[in-house]
């Protein structure tokens, strides 16, 4: 049998990922620590970590288990309060990156602060990463932009996602209503790092059009390419959710892929009734986002 604090400690184990840390944080001993790990795996019968160097890492076996103790401290929370005639308010994790907390998600966030909801906390991550904490039981929503959704995450599609290219109201360019990849031959972009998903598929998409630019600027996040095509460093290409700073305006680049916005949680993970009304507040945010269309993203003049 899985005694709760087994998966207590090894809940704490998997975010330490130190023996000593880990006890001192449920202020044990080490050894007696130790001990409840070691039962822990003999229990389930599985390898749950490695030690690769001097660093302890989950094995495989480990993270799956990480996110059952996860969900298993949730459920005994939510018991337990239901029991004792509360209201049963478990925090709620949700990851998402910087321009969906940005520029979408403030107005349900603040909705589901404000009114007697769960406590909430926020999870600044890539999509990478937003997978990750929902995998390992980390996050209980998430929200992130993808071709293909991976096998083990109920996702629903919010939002597609059209490419922008923000630009000075006073460039050249700002006068059309739609902008060709042929128009940006000989230009300064300001683009993410080599090697990112929306770095490969902008140069694909200029070299397919037999485009040639220049870098004005490498840079990650939204925000920051957003505030320089404001200065004026380059011209930025972002997708819709983005709204154009003041002094920029935005032009649809139709020949560039959309890309689709998801919410998501763990499949099977039970969400409770706080975190399904923070899902749709999230997906109203979106269809809201799409309803507006086009006006909410032209930046006025200075």
């Amino acid at each position: 049998m899985i005694r709760s604090e087994w998966l207590e400690a090894f809940i704490a184990f998997a975010e330490e990922l130190s023996f000593t840390r880990a006890a001192a944080r449920l202020h044990i001993s080490q050894p007696a620590f130790y001990v409840q790990i070691q039962r822990l795996g003999e229990t389930v019968g599985a390898t749950l970590y490695e030690r690769r160097g001097r660093n302890l890492v989950l094995a495989p076996q480990g993270r799956e288990l990480l996110a059952f103790a996860r969900d298993a401290r949730d459920r005994d929370e939510a018991f337990r309060a239901r029991l004792g005639g509360l209201p049963g308010r478990s925090l709620i994790v949700l990851a998402a990156g910087e321009g969906v907390l940005l520029y979408v998600l403030g107005k349900p966030l603040r909705q589901a602060t404000t009114s007697g909801g769960a406590p909430l906390r926020i999870l600044t991550r890539d999509r990478e990463r937003t997978l990750a904490a929902l995998a390992a039981g980390e996050a209980h929503l998430g929200v992130a932009a993808m071709e293909v959704v991976g096998d083990g995450l109920h996702a629903t599609r919010v939002h597609r996602a059209g490419m922008r290219l923000v630009l000075p109201a006073g460039h050249r360019l700002a006068r059309r209503r739609r902008v060709r990849l042929a128009d940006l031959a000989g230009e300064r972009l300001i683009v993410p790092p080599a090697g990112s998903r929306h770095r490969e598929m902008l140069a694909r998409a200029l070299s397919a059009a037999g485009v040639s630019w220049e870098v004005a600027l490498e840079t990650t996040g939204w925000p920051v390419m957003l505030d320089y095509a404001r200065l004026g460093v380059g011209l930025a290409v972002v997708n819709d959710i983005c709204p154009a700073p003041r002094g920029t305006v935005a032009r649809p680049l139709p020949e560039l892929p959309a890309i689709d916005y998801h919410v998501m949680h763990r499949a099977g993970a039970a969400l409770s009734p706080d975190a399904e009304r923070l899902r749709a507040l999230i997906k109203e945010a979106f269809a809201g986002l799409s309803r507006a269309g086009d006006g909410r993203h032209r930046g006025a003049a200075a």
